[in-house]
């Protein structure tokens, strides 16, 4: 079975979150796509069938299914770009229908998602506490412009917004307990946020969940991230911009366009570039 690899969200032809993405005639068995997904080692492997004019699609961890994937969708576009020219593709999730978009601009890729709907529901202190726990934070080092909260874009992910660039930098936690604290809420990452200005932020990301300790490149998380800056009220300007991975020697840029309407879709987009099979 023929696995494609693109880095997604590059910072031109560097950086960007490694995908595995496999296009084929119909899907392998569950327990051979979370082989597949182990063997291949990224934060993410997506599946793709054609079916009723869209593609069906589920994506995979090393250790688990995610409902929604953001980078893995981004790499999607590329290889589909790149098997049948660029234009706007259908996807079919497990729950729910999203669209992305998949250009070929020379060496690299462009792409993007509509990501599903949004939505978000406060933390309560306990469990903030419970978060700044793992990290080793204390309530003096959140930025309460942005409080915790957990995010939905098609997947539930905690944010915690930090007053200092330092303090992200700093970033550690243990991989068992982070993956204990998310699946016991349900949420697929971690996101920690700096903001540099209004429309530009930095972002690291912990995905125990899934087995891998931080991701370089999140879509999904900046869509449900970008969906929640709106709903407070965030002067936004209509988009955002997250640089991500920075401090694992992965740089990679991701634009939200942001929309007025409550809930509505986010547009995540970047450039991709395609790694050796």
């Amino acid at each position: 079975m023929h696995i494609q690899k693109f880095a997604a969200f590059s910072d031109g032809g560097v950086g960007g979150n490694p995908a595995g993405v496999v296009i084929t005639d119909r899907f392998p068995a569950e327990q051979e796509m979370r082989r597949l997904a182990a063997q291949v080692g990224f934060s993410e492997t997506v599946f793709a069938v054609a079916q009723d004019g869209a593609w069906r699609v589920r994506y995979f961890s090393p250790e688990s299914e995610v409902p929604f994937c953001g980078h893995a969708t981004i790499a999607l576009g590329a290889a589909l770009a790149l098997a049948h020219g660029g234009g706007r593709f259908r996807l079919q999730l497990n729950q729910g229908e999203i669209t992305v978009d998949g250009e070929r601009q020379g060496e690299l890729f462009a792409a993007a998602l509509q990501s599903p709907g949004t939505h978000s529901r406060a933390a309560t202190p306990e469990l903030t506490e419970q978060v700044l726990k793992l990290f080793g934070y204390s309530a003096d080092d959140l930025d309460l412009r942005i409080p915790p909260t957990v995010i939905h874009g098609g997947a539930d992910h905690f944010v915690l917004a930090l007053k200092r660039r330092d303090s992200l930098a700093a970033m550690r936690y243990a991989l068992d307990a982070g993956r204990e604290l998310m699946n016991a809420h349900g949420w697929i990452t971690i996101l920690l946020v700096y903001a540099e200005s209004a429309q530009y932020f930095h972002s690291r990301n912990a995905f125990a969940s899934g087995g891998v300790y931080e991701d370089p490149a999140t879509g999904a998380a900046t869509a449900a991230f970008a969906g929640y800056l709106r709903e407070l009220g965030w002067p936004h300007g209509g988009a955002v911009e997250l640089l991500q991975g920075e401090d694992m020697g992965a740089r990679s840029r991701l634009h939200a366009a942001i929309p007025a309407t409550p809930g509505s879709s986010i547009r995540v987009s970047g450039t991709a570039r395609q790694l050796p099979d």
